[in-house]
């Protein structure tokens, strides 16, 4: 099967947001002026099986909605997330950062370049992100930055 990765457009809204919601995942985020800054990962047939968003700021990005279907080979995650990077560098941006509460993707992610960072270390406009004062709330919850 040969996986395809392309940037979401308005046609996809319907599909994208089914695809979070069964993987539950809210998709408040996802709408006709932020589409373009998801990726969709999809089969020969068409069918979303991956999906990587972005909210982005002038100089940085926020990657969430990280979700595949099950039985995706990890260099698909892979693919996702170092095409995502490619966009954030053709946004002008400067570093992408993520959250997780999984301590076991933290050996992942570092593999790709990605940096433990602290709270205190965030862009500012992270903390009007709801997203964001969700994780806060997380005890376990990690930060990570990659410079782009």
């Amino acid at each position: 099967m040969q996986a395809v990765i392309r940037c979401a457009n308005k046609d996809d809204l319907g599909a994208l947001r089914e695809f979070l919601t069964r993987a539950n995942l809210g998709s408040d985020g996802l709408t006709e002026e932020t589409v373009e800054y998801f990726l969709v990962l999809e089969d020969e047939d068409g069918a979303i099986k991956g999906t990587l968003g972005m909210e982005a700021f002038t100089e940085c990005g926020l990657l969430r909605s990280l979700v595949v279907s099950p039985g995706q080979a990890e260099k698909d995650i892979v693919l996702l997330i170092t095409q995502m990077m490619q966009v954030a560098k053709e946004k002008g941006m400067r570093s992408l950062f993520l959250a997780t509460n999984k301590e076991v993707a933290l050996p992942f992610f570092e593999l790709l370049g990605f940096k433990k960072v602290g709270r205190d270390q965030l862009p500012v406009e992270f903390y009007s992100l709801e997203h964001i004062l969700q994780v806060f709330n997380v005890d376990n919850s990690l930060f990570l930055k990659f410079s782009l």
